[in-house]
């Protein structure tokens, strides 16, 4: 799978999240077991923001063609996903129910992508 496929296709999942944490802030906390009071929806407006600008790079990124840009944006999102990951785990281990370990497999499928994808495009290593 080429590196601009997998970008856009990252583009409309990111998007997709954004969309459905924008328009319906306690879904997606919902179906991990956490009841997000309206009070809180701050909190999942900025995940969402978070997500169209992943969106939004992923979409551009698309398109281009100098291999430092793209190792750049693909480090970002490993970084992202990654940290995402980690922090997941953590809320694990701080009570979340195991319905977000499905999310920890998802993020940990996505970074095994990403790494893979981009080891065997044309992003040259720097030396």
């Amino acid at each position: 799978m080429p590196l601009r496929i997998l970008l856009v296709a990252h583009g409309f999942v990111t998007l997709a999240a954004a969309l459905v944490l924008a328009v319906a802030p306690g879904f997606i906390p919902h179906v991990v077991g956490i009841q997000l009071p309206p009070q809180a929806y701050l909190v999942a407006y900025l995940l969402a923001g978070a997500e169209f600008g992943f969106a939004a790079l992923s979409f551009g990124a698309s398109r281009l063609t100098d291999p430092q840009a793209l190792r750049v944006i693909v480090w970002s999102c490993l970084a992202f996903h990654g940290a995402s990951a980690v922090l997941e785990l953590y809320a694990y281990t701080q009570g979340i129910g195991a319905a977000i370990l499905g999310n920890v497999a998802a993020r940990i499928a996505i970074i095994l992508v990403f790494a893979f994808v981009s080891r065997s495009s044309v992003l040259p290593r720097l030396s």
